[in-house]
């Protein structure tokens, strides 16, 4: 991704990949957010190029269930927003704000939402008879083979591929001097890009960057990840899920060709033994040959400086938040993206800038992730009810603290702005999703605020969705033309 995306910007420049063929990569199967869209568009490479090679499908949002033990609110969407949901999402806000009151009112973010719509007949988020209806989508996709894609292209375009393994690294003065590879020797650059994962061995190590821990406000510290089969005719969804487990929630990613399983949990409270059983269980997956088990730990957290000098930090080397909402990707195209703009700048402050508008994004994420915990309502475990307890940032208490009170929370939105990653919407579906609002509700409306009739908004998502998105399915079979499955 930074190869593609600075030859984008810079196709003079001489640009280099040095990769281990000791090393493998993360990659377990991958969701991303509408972001990935725009990355694609930016280097023009067309859906029917990269996603036939890399087993992709489309994503409109992401369902969460088991977050929540309030009837009726056991599970929820979460729609990627667009255009198409200004109509019937106002109604959401206007009927949050009476439950939220103390008024029965059905807002459930589920009924009003174009997206969730899609997700529940499983249909593409692209209209062919309505060609110029463009809505926010993410995507599904192997990230081995997206990696390898991206890099073949990269090549193409004159990246010079480096196989070798990095034994050292020269500083002198807080700059790197050179990197020393086993093969190569002595290798030297203008910029170095620390993509060594976990082990940031360029900006944690070399050049001491420190890094801040999350672990206070995330507890989620490991993962196991299981392959499974899927059924391509019964269709394939559009919709990443997220269900929450006994320590932990464990990821759905629909692939053409599998699904992509994953449980992320703490291990202060489980062990990876019983993380693997537990998945297993959800999975139906006994089979242990068919069904193998991959185990990660996650480092948890961001360091202080993502770019230092002459080093720039992007992907797990610059920090990790749980990939609860497919935010990964997302955070290194932000920071490169960024990186190259603050070059065109001759400002004095640019690193610190650049530093701070990144740990403001990473922080802004964080904050999102663990509204997700403390507001659930499970007391099945101890891992739960102690997530109700996580620290919480200044801003996320604030946006919590004011939630009951319709005037304060949007005023906290709008003191907030900047400070925010996550927009309105979000934060209604999340808090009403859960059914975050009072025990007790009056089924008696002020007469001056009638109930907004759910079935209209629920009405037009219907006929809208029937009427202008194909099926999942129908679409990537002409999408994938002879390499469909």
């Amino acid at each position: 991704m930074t190869a593609n995306l600075m030859q984008h910007a810079w196709p003079e420049a001489t640009i280099s990949l040095i990769e281990s063929s000791n090393i493998g990569i993360i990659g377990v199967g991958e969701g991303s957010t509408p972001a990935l869209k725009q990355f694609f568009k930016k280097l023009k490479i067309s859906e029917s190029d990269w996603m036939p090679e890399c087993n992709a499908t489309y994503k409109v949002g992401i369902s969460f269930p088991n977050w929540s033990t309030r009837p009726g609110f056991e599970s929820y969407f979460h729609p990627f927003f667009s255009e198409l949901d200004l109509k019937p999402g106002e109604p959401f806000f206007y009927n949050s704000k009476l439950q939220k009151d103390g008024v029965s009112a059905n807002a459930h973010p589920d009924q009003y939402f174009v997206t969730a719509e899609m997700a529940r007949r499983r249909c593409a988020p692209i209209s062919e008879k309505y060609p110029q209806i463009d809505i926010d989508y993410g995507y599904h996709f192997d990230s081995g083979l997206l990696g390898e894609f991206l890099k073949t292209r990269a090549i193409a375009n004159g990246l010079i591929h480096i196989i070798d393994d990095i034994t050292s690294v020269v500083v002198d003065n807080e700059q790197i001097q050179s990197v020393i590879g086993k093969k190569h020797g002595t290798l030297i650059a203008d910029l170095y890009v620390d993509c060594t994962g976990f082990s940031s061995l360029l900006l944690q190590k070399a050049l001491g960057v420190p890094f801040k821990h999350y672990k206070e406000n995330l507890f989620n510290d490991s993962a196991v990840a299981i392959a499974t089969d899927i059924d391509i005719e019964q269709g394939i969804p559009a919709e990443t899920r997220s269900s929450a487990l006994s320590a932990g929630w464990a990821w759905r990613i629909p692939l053409v060709n599998r699904y992509g399983n994953g449980y992320v949990y703490s291990s202060d409270y489980i062990s990876s033994e019983q993380a693997e059983s537990e998945l297993r269980e959800h999975l139906q997956a006994f089979d242990e040959e068919k069904y193998p088990a991959r185990h990660l730990k996650m480092k948890v957290g961001r360091v202080e400086q993502h770019w230092k000098s002459n080093c720039l930090g992007v992907g797990l080397s610059q920090g990790f938040i749980e990939p609860l909402e497919a935010t990964a990707l997302m955070l290194v195209q932000y920071t490169i993206e960024e990186f190259i703009q603050a070059q065109s700048s001759n400002n004095n402050e640019k690193y610190s800038e650049f530093n701070t508008k990144v740990n403001k994004m990473m922080e802004g994420i964080r904050d999102y992730i663990v509204c997700h915990y403390v507001t659930n309502s499970r007391d099945d475990s101890a891992y739960w009810r102690d997530c109700r307890n996580a620290k919480r940032s200044s801003n996320l208490d604030k946006l919590l603290s004011s939630w009951s009170n319709n005037e304060s929370f949007e005023q906290a939105l709008r003191e907030l702005d900047n400070e925010l990653v996550y927009l309105r919407p979000s934060w209604y579906v999340m808090l009403m999703g859960v059914g975050r609002f009072p025990e007790q509700l009056s089924h008696q409306a002020p007469t001056d605020k009638p109930v907004f009739d759910v079935k209209k908004a629920k009405g037009y998502c219907e006929q809208l969705v029937d009427d202008v998105f194909p099926s999942h399915n129908d679409y990537l079979k002409k999408l994938y033309q002879d390499k469909w499955a």
